[in-house]
C-alpha cells in the first residue's frame, strides 16, 4: 500500500535552481531578500532526515571526545519526524544517545493531568524509544505551586549553565512567530519565565486538551535570551500551512511584533523547510525577481496575476512598458510582445470558468475542464468530515445533483470527536422527553439516555483517556444525521449517501491510528461498488489536524491500487479546498460560477451542521464561523477573476485536477 501519494502532489514543478544552488554566486542571488539561512528541501522526508544525521553525526563527535550533548527541543509536531529518523538510527545503525541531555523549551502551566504534559508527548514520540538516561532529561514543571514559580524558573536557568550551555535548540515556529511561545512584544534579553498565551498559541495547542476551555492559561518557557545564547539554533517547518509565517520570519526585519526574526541575529541559526513550507519565498513563489527563470505555464499565470495586482489593471490592459518594469522582459522576449502574452493567458483562465462541473452534453468539450460525455455522469464526493462536502463544494455539488448526475457523497470519517459535549446532553435530554411521553417508565433506550446525561454532567473528567464508546455513538450519530439532512437540502437522495467510518479516525482522542489497508480497502469497495465516471476529493492539505490529509491518502492509494481498472482510466479527479485555504490562480483548472441565491443554499446547506456552530470543539484559528469562511473565500476568488478582467460572479468555487502518481 502506498499511504502517502499525497505528499508527492506537485502543484508547481519547482526547478531544483531555485532551491539547491550550484554555487555561493548562484545562492547570494536567490537568497537577496532573505536575513536567516535557510535550507529547503523537497520534501518533508529529506529535510528530517538531514537534521537528524547532522544532529547524529554531532552526538557521536561528542561521544567520542567523552562529552555530553546538550539539546533542548519544543513542544508541538515539528520535530516528530525528526525524532523518528533517530529512533530508526538508535535501532538499525547504533547511535546511542547516553550523552544526550536533553532541555524541554517549554510546559503548560497549570497543569492538572500529566496525560496533558508536553514531557508526556515527549516520552511517548521519542524519550521511550531511545536511550537518553532518565537523569538527563529536564522540563519545567506544570505542576509546581504558583509561589515558586520564580526560583524554579531561575534554577532552571542555572541547571542549563551547568550542562555547559545548550548546544542545539531545536524550534518549531507558531502561526504568530512565536519561538517557545513567546509572543510579541517579549524582550530579547529574556530568560525562563511564565507566559500567559496569546489567543493564537492556545489555539494552536487545543487539540491536546480536546477544547480551548480546558487548556491552562500560560507555558513556562525558556526565554528569547536563553535561546539566543544556544550555540546553534535550527528552526524547522513543514506544509503549506506555515508558508506565510515562514516567509515574515526570513523576509520581514527583525522585530519585537514578529519573536521568530530574532532568529535574524543569530550567528549560527539557520530554518530547515521543505518546498510547501517554503512555498511564499521569493525565489520560490516570484522566482522572476531574484534569477532567470524555467517558464512554464503555471509559472506564466503566476507572473501575470502577480504583474495585474502590482499594475491594478486587468490581464488586457498590461502593456511592454509593464512587463519591463516589473522584472517579466523575459516573457516579452519569449512572446514578441505583451499582446501576446495577455492574449494566451487571459484565454486560458477563461477556459477554467463552467457552469457545467460534470461536463455540458452535447456541447463542443475542447476547452472545458469537464469532458461531455458521458452524460449523465456517476460522481462520488469524497468528504474527510461530514460536512467539508458543503463547506468546500456546496455549489458544485447541488449544481451536479440539479443537471442530473448520479450523485454519491462519501463521509470519510464520522467526526465524532468534533462534537462538543453538550450537544449530546441536549439530544439525549430531548430522547428521554419522549420516551417519557410515549413509552412511560424504565427502557433500555431512556436508561442509556439518563446514564450519558449524568455521566457527562457530573463525571466526566478531562484525564487524556479515549472517549466512552456510548458517547462517541451518539456524537457521531448526531454528525450522521446532519449530513444526511445536508445532502437531502442540497439534492443527493438518501441512497447514495455513504458513510465510510474508516477505522483509523476511531479512536476517541484526537491522535489517530495510522492509515492502514482497511481504510483502503472501505474506500476501494465503494469505488468497484460506483464506478464513478468523475471524483471530487479534499485537496485542504492546510488543515491543521491532519485528517484531510490522510482521508486524501487513502483515496489516492485505492485509485493506486486499482488503476488496472477500465473505469478509472476514464474517470477524471478533481480537488477541492475551502475549509482551510483556497487554491491558488495559478493552479485552478475548473472555476464553478455561484449566483447569489446559489450561494444561500449553500450557507443553508452548511447550517444543517448545528453541532459545527460556535461551539464546536475544534474551529481552528479562524474566528469565523465555516459558511462565513466559505463564503468569503468563494467571493475573493471571484473578485479575483473580475480583477483579472474577466466576468463579475458572485461567488466561485474552484478545482484542481489529480493525475494519478505512476
Amino acid at each position: 500500500m502506498r499511504n502517502n501519494l499525497s505528499s508527492q502532489i506537485t502543484l508547481t514543478r519547482v526547478p531544483e535552481k531555485y532551491y539547491k544552488p550550484e554555487n555561493a554566486y548562484e545562492y547570494s542571488l536567490l537568497t537577496r531578500f532573505e536575513n536567516v539561512r535557510t535550507h529547503i528541501y523537497a520534501t518533508m522526508e529529506e529535510g528530517a532526515e538531514a537534521v537528524a544525521r547532522e544532529l547524529a553525526t554531532e552526538i557521536r563527535e561528542r561521544q567520542r571526545a567523552g562529552k555530553p550533548y546538550v539539546m533542548a527541543v519544543p513542544g508541538g509536531r515539528s520535530p516528530y519526524p525528526i525524532y523518528r529518523r533517530l529512533i530508526r538510527m538508535h535501532r538499525e545503525e547504533d547511535l546511542s544517545l547516553r550523552n544526550v541531555v536533553i532541555f524541554l523549551i517549554y510546559e503548560f502551566y497549570p497543569l492538572t493531568n500529566e496525560a496533558y504534559s508536553n514531557m508526556h508527548l515527549l516520552r511517548e514520540v521519542f524519550l521511550d524509544h531511545v536511550d537518553v538516561p532518565e537523569g538527563n532529561v529536564y522540563s519545567p514543571d506544570g505542576f509546581i505551586d504558583k509561589n515558586d514559580i520564580y526560583d524554579f524558573c531561575r534554577r532552571y536557568e542555572q541547571r542549563i549553565r551547568e550542562c555547559g550551555g545548550i548546544d542545539c535548540m531545536l524550534l518549531g515556529v507558531g502561526q504568530a512567530g512565536t519561538i517557545g511561545v513567546n509572543s510579541a512584544g517579549t524582550s530579547v534579553s529574556s530568560r525562563t519565565h511564565l507566559v500567559l498565551m496569546d489567543d493564537t498559541s492556545r489555539k494552536e495547542s487545543a487539540q491536546l486538551f480536546r477544547s480551548i476551555d480546558n487548556m491552562p492559561a500560560g507555558v513556562i518557557t525558556m526565554g528569547l535570551g536563553t535561546l539566543m545564547e544556544s550555540a546553534k539554533v535550527i528552526l524547522v517547518a513543514w506544509g503549506e500551512n506555515k508558508a506565510r509565517i515562514i516567509r515574515e520570519t526570513i523576509e520581514t526585519p527583525a522585530s519585537d511584533a514578529l519573536p521568530s526574526t530574532c532568529l535574524q541575529h543569530h550567528p549560527n541559526a539557520k530554518i530547515v523547510i521543505d518546498l510547501s513550507a517554503a512555498g511564499q519565498l521569493t525565489r520560490i513563489s516570484h522566482p522572476w525577481l531574484v534569477t532567470p527563470c524555467v517558464w512554464d505555464n503555471k509559472l506564466i499565470r503566476r507572473a501575470i496575476v502577480w504583474l495585474c495586482a502590482q499594475t491594478d489593471k486587468p490581464i488586457l490592459k498590461l502593456t511592454n512598458k509593464d512587463y519591463s518594469e516589473h522584472g517579466l522582459g523575459e516573457l516579452l522576449a519569449l512572446y514578441g510582445s505583451a499582446y501576446n502574452v495577455n492574449i494566451r493567458i487571459f484565454n486560458d483562465i477563461q477556459h477554467t470558468i463552467t457552469g457545467w462541473p460534470g461536463g455540458k452534453p452535447n456541447a463542443d468539450d475542447s476547452n472545458r475542464p469537464e469532458r461531455a460525455k458521458p452524460y449523465p455522469k456517476r460522481v462520488i464526493v469524497f468528504s474527510p468530515h461530514p460536512d467539508d462536502d458543503v463547506i468546500s463544494m456546496g455549489g458544485t455539488l447541488r449544481r451536479l445533483c440539479d443537471q442530473q448526475h448520479e450523485v454519491h457523497v462519501a463521509y470519510e470519517t464520522s467526526g465524532n470527536i468534533a462534537v462538543g459535549d453538550e450537544e449530546v446532553v441536549r439530544y439525549c435530554e430531548y430522547l428521554r422527553d419522549v420516551c417519557e411521553r410515549y413509552a412511560p417508565g424504565e427502557t433500555p433506550i431512556r436508561k442509556k439516555a439518563e446514564e450519558i446525561i449524568h455521566y457527562l454532567r457530573y463525571e466526566k473528567k478531562e484525564d487524556g483517556q479515549p472517549e466512552r464508546p456510548d458517547v462517541l455513538f451518539m456524537k457521531g450519530t448526531i454528525r450522521r444525521e446532519e449530513a444526511r439532512h445536508g445532502c437531502r437540502y442540497s439534492g443527493v437522495k438518501d441512497e447514495r449517501v455513504h458513510f465510510l467510518d474508516l477505522p483509523f479516525y476511531e479512536t476517541g482522542l484526537v491522535k489517530k491510528h495510522p492509515l492502514g489497508q482497511r481504510d483502503v480497502d472501505i474506500v476501494k469497495q465503494l469505488l468497484a461498488e460506483v464506478k464513478p465516471d468523475e471524483m471530487f476529493v479534499a485537496g485542504d492539505l492546510a488543515d491543521p489536524h491532519g485528517t484531510h490529509k490522510v482521508c486524501l491518502d487513502a483515496v489516492l492509494a485505492a485509485v493506486d491500487e486499482m488503476k488496472g481498472e477500465e473505469w478509472l482510466r476514464e474517470c477524471r479527479i478533481w480537488m477541492y479546498r475551502g475549509a482551510w485555504a483556497e487554491w491558488e490562480m495559478d493552479h485552478i483548472e475548473m472555476a464553478v460560477p455561484i449566483s447569489p441565491e446559489e450561494l444561500r443554499y449553500k450557507r443553508n446547506a452548511i447550517l444543517k451542521h448545528q453541532s459545527q456552530a460556535e461551539s464546536a470543539p475544534y474551529l481552528g484559528d479562524d474566528e469565523r464561523l465555516f459558511w462565513q469562511r466559505a463564503e468569503d473565500r468563494n467571493r475573493a476568488t471571484a473578485e479575483m477573476y473580475k480583477h483579472l478582467g474577466l466576468a463579475a460572479y458572485e461567488a466561485i468555487e474552484a478545482f484542481v485536477q489529480y493525475i494519478p502518481i505512476e
